[in-house]
């Protein structure tokens, strides 16, 4: 049973105006973030360099099969829902239902923790200024970019990740040359890597914890199949980004890994300082903290950005299609979902008040339960491209005139699956001992689970949905991807 809002049929679409290189930067930007900046040091002080090394290339490898995933169903089928529109389409209502809800509060959320983060870093310039003041001028001047376009947010996003980015390379020259002796006075070599219990520290438990936080490191690569609805030509800017965005992560992330457990002990890496900061001090360069905490800070603004976008985005195109209320579907002269921007807005707000105290257990729930949703939209990207390919050929087509297909299916969304669901059940496995468990901990780890699978029963009873046959899933926007396909 497919619902659809047969009122919005006619209304106004989002306009097409994000270019190739707004696309790269978003998946690039949605990827590189306090993951790399602050949590790198914490990982490699866990798994030691190899440790981290060895899950990084794992987690790696699953979000390359998810994005060509992504890729074939976004040049197919570019549409501002992505994977909720492709979920309802390809497998059964009730999952789109959900997994356009569950990604919607995952950065709606999002933008709360980072507005609490944000306030937090000005503390190192501004101590004395009251943090919510901070939080309050950041969600306006997100709110404002999202306001104006989507043109304006992919440029603003553009240069956010461009700092992003310049900051990183820099931070690989400069590694690479106290590596090596040029700068900090000596030369490290790759001693660091055999101190004590390194390359591997704990073994494959701590490899595996290692997995569980290289997997939210990388999480915001699925934006590009989110802006794919507004991309001036998703036939040639989706494979383009996808192309060229993987390696570029990838070997960002594993370089830095490098020149980190290299220059820097995993005895003495930690959360407390950013691992850049370490090493920039270590190369003699002066006010490394300032420099890297104002990178912080843009990267946190990236993040709630994206965050701003990718959920409006997600509200408008469930309203389109009968899973939200009709009025969240409404666009402005601009073409922005005004709406559900507003929406958004005031509960990434109401979230945020629940974190002015750090300490307060909902806030650690509803950040816990947004960290799981991200894996949880991973999982249905994996399954909607297994189903979408499977009903393809079903139906007598063609995967030859696919605009862009991915390779290695069906064993990549399979891989990436499996993976997915090993990482959303391991997630509290932390709070598991032999004598005691941490049940506070494992609630706030598990959280997102029956939320998700609440709302995917309440969509499943209320319409009594099915799953959808391969010979009847609709494939019919085939001509507008066809539309936007390189001529």
């Amino acid at each position: 049973m497919n619902i659809t809002n047969e009122k919005n049929s006619d209304s106004p679409e989002l306009k097409r105006t994000l270019q190739s290189r707004h696309l790269n930067m978003i998946a690039m930007g949605g990827a590189i973030g306090t993951g790399i900046f602050l949590a790198l040091g914490d990982t490699i002080h866990q798994a030691g360099p190899g440790g981290a090394l060895v899950a990084y290339t794992c987690i790696g490898i699953m979000v390359y099969f998810l994005m060509t995933s992504l890729g074939e169903m976004a040049t197919f089928m570019p549409v501002a829902g992505s994977f909720e529109t492709y979920a309802s389409k390809f497998i059964d209502p009730a999952l789109g239902f959900a997994l356009g809800w569950n990604f919607w509060y995952n950065w709606a959320i999002t933008v709360a923790a980072e507005m609490v983060a944000g306030a937090l870093l000005m503390k190192y310039w501004f101590p004395d200024v009251p943090s919510i003041i901070w939080s309050v001028l950041f969600l306006v001047i997100i709110v404002v970019l999202n306001l104006l376009s989507a043109k304006a947010y992919g440029e603003s996003e553009y240069w956010f990740a461009g700092i992003k980015v310049i900051t990183v390379i820099i931070f690989l020259v400069i590694g690479t040359a106290t590596i090596v002796g040029i700068l900090g006075g000596e030369s490290i070599g790759l001693r660091n890597f055999t101190i004590d219990e390194a390359p591997f520290v704990g073994g494959p438990k701590s490899i595996f914890l290692i997995f569980l936080i290289a997997g939210f490191s990388f999480q915001g690569t699925e934006l590009v199949g989110i802006a794919a609805g507004e991309s001036e030509n998703p036939g040639k800017t989706i494979p383009k980004a996808i192309n060229t965005i993987f390696w570029r992560i990838i070997i960002f992330y594993l370089g830095t890994i490098f020149v980190v457990g290299a220059i820097i002990p995993y005895t003495q890496a930690g959360v407390d300082v950013s691992p850049f900061t370490m090493v920039f001090e270590k190369a003699g360069i002066a006010a490394a903290a300032s420099l890297m905490n104002a990178v912080i800070l843009t990267s946190v603004l990236s993040c709630g950005n994206s965050g701003m976008y990718a959920s409006t985005r997600m509200l408008y195109a469930m309203a389109k299609e009968g899973r939200a209320p009709s009025f969240l579907g409404k666009l402005n002269s601009r073409g922005v979902p005004i709406n559900a921007l507003i929406l958004t807005t005031v509960i990434a707000s109401a979230c945020f008040l629940t974190g002015l105290y750090a300490e307060n257990t909902v806030y650690v729930w509803l950040v816990a339960a947004s960290g799981l949703a991200g894996f949880i939209a991973w999982a249905g990207i994996a399954l909607c491209h297994y189903r979408f390919r499977k009903a393809f050929v079903a139906q007598g087509r063609d995967i030859n005139k696919l605009t862009y297909k991915a390779k290695f299916f069906p064993l990549g969304p399979i891989i990436a699956l499996i993976l997915c669901i090993i990482v959303i059940f391991g997630q509290g496995i932390s709070y598991f001992d032999a004598d005691t468990i941490d049940w506070s901990g494992v609630i706030a780890s598990y959280i997102g689970l029956p939320i998700f699978i609440g709302l995917w029963s309440y969509y499943k009873l209320k319409h009594k949905t099915t799953v959808i046959k391969l010979e009847d899933v609709d494939l019919e926007m085939e001509e507008t991807a066809s539309q936007n396909s390189v001529k």
